[in-house]
């Protein structure tokens, strides 16, 4: 059995918690009103009462929710509390899959005998998260990752969704179409068009006739979707030891801003990752998926290790715009593969050009220390401003 949890409303909740005179107000957490660019990385759900979610520009959020309270993502803190979360969830199994900062698997395959019926673990676990966090997660528990992902997002915010050994299929009946993970406005619009409103709908269609108007690969996603098998593939690189994180987005993300947004949090993921495991990559790779369901990947290995999140952010945003081909992308994902102990020793760099990154790799360390012995001070890395990027996010 395998456990999605997902960390309700993130960053907006760690200020809450770090804040509490910000709890029960609508806090939306990106740019600040006046930006012509920034967007909402995550808002509490008081914010999203007002119809404002992740990825919306900030101008309409501010139009939708001008009493808001706006604030600048701290991403150290929440980097952070993520790591406290996810220590909690390597105490109920050893496999555990880290998807981005806020979400992640837990395979509770062979833990019965250590703590009980899956569906008792999962409640403990949210207990135990709430205890040692002060943070709320939703949980789905289901026979396949893919289904446990819808699950876990049916009863937000502190949730708990199960769905017994061979109710899959039931259990995806019972959804709206809009409910199926992965089916965005425009695959939904084309599965409207060609006569399909539900799921037992679409349970009637061979996979020949979705391909006539979805497409291959759309095709069988939603096939296999609407049956309520492993519809999306949620590994790591499988070719070698490596550490990844990706993101599925609610709304296709097409403004470019909003896409520098995303890998930039994808990095920091990746990349405090790297130095809290003690490992080193020269290896990054972008994953791609666009609203046709179509994935690409590309990577590069570089002569220089990875050396800071700034650095990691720039090799994700090249590769990034050599695969773009204008699409709106439905997910994002940043991984660092062929991962070497970070003590290996190395030729010294012979260009002045590195010195900067090598400084960066330490202030990050040394950010990372204090952090772990001073919780509450508030060090953080803002976004690097370039000559055509006068905003921060």
């Amino acid at each position: 059995m395998f456990l999605h949890v997902d960390l309700d409303a993130f960053f907006a909740s760690v200020e809450q918690l770090d804040n509490p005179q910000l709890k029960g107000l609508p806090v939306i957490v990106g740019a600040l009103p006046g930006s012509s660019r920034g967007v909402v990385s995550t808002c509490s759900y008081e914010a999203r009462k007002y119809g404002v979610h992740s990825a919306m520009p900030i101008s309409q959020a501010y139009r939708l929710c001008p009493n808001g309270i706006y604030l600048h993502p701290n991403m150290k803190r929440y980097q952070e509390k993520s790591q406290e979360v996810m220590d909690v969830f390597y105490d109920f199994s050893p496999d555990v899959q880290q998807m981005s900062i806020d979400e992640a698997f837990v395979d509770l395959t062979g833990t019965e005998r250590l703590f009980g019926p899956p569906e008792k673990t999962a409640q403990n676990l949210k207990e135990t998260v709430l205890e040692r966090t002060g943070l709320t997660v939703s949980v789905g528990l289901a026979t396949n990752k893919y289904v446990a992902k819808i699950a876990s997002g049916l009863s937000k915010p502190d949730g708990f969704f199960y769905v017994p050994i061979g109710k899959e299929q039931d259990f995806m009946l019972g959804l709206g179409l809009d409910k199926v993970w992965g089916i965005g406005k425009k695959t939904l619009q084309k599965i409207n068009c060609a006569g399909f409103f539900s799921v037992a709908d679409l349970r009637k269609a061979n996979l020949p006739m979705l391909e006539s108007f979805l497409g291959k690969a759309a095709a069988l996603f939603v096939y296999k979707a609407v049956r309520g098998l492993e519809a999306e593939s949620f590994s790591d690189n499988p070719s070698s030891k490596s550490i990844s994180a990706e993101n599925t987005y609610n709304e296709d993300l097409s403004d470019r801003y909003a896409i520098g947004t995303a890998l930039l949090s994808l990095s920091h993921t990746v990349m405090f990752r790297l130095i809290k495991e003690k490992w080193t990559s020269r290896t990054v790779c972008v994953k791609i998926r666009y609203e046709d369901f179509s994935t690409h990947t590309v990577q590069d290995t570089s002569e220089n290790p990875v050396a800071s999140v700034e650095d990691l952010y720039k090799r994700a945003c090249t590769l990034f715009d050599k695969k773009y081909d204008g699409k709106g992308i439905r997910l994002l994902g940043v991984c660092a593969a062929n991962l070497e102990e970070s003590t290996n020793p190395r030729q010294m760099d012979l260009f002045q050009e590195q010195e900067p990154n090598k400084k960066r790799h330490a202030i990050e360390r040394t950010i990372l220390s204090i952090k772990d012995k001073n919780p509450n001070i508030p060090i953080t890395k803002a976004r690097l401003i370039n000559s055509q990027d006068n905003e921060k996010i």
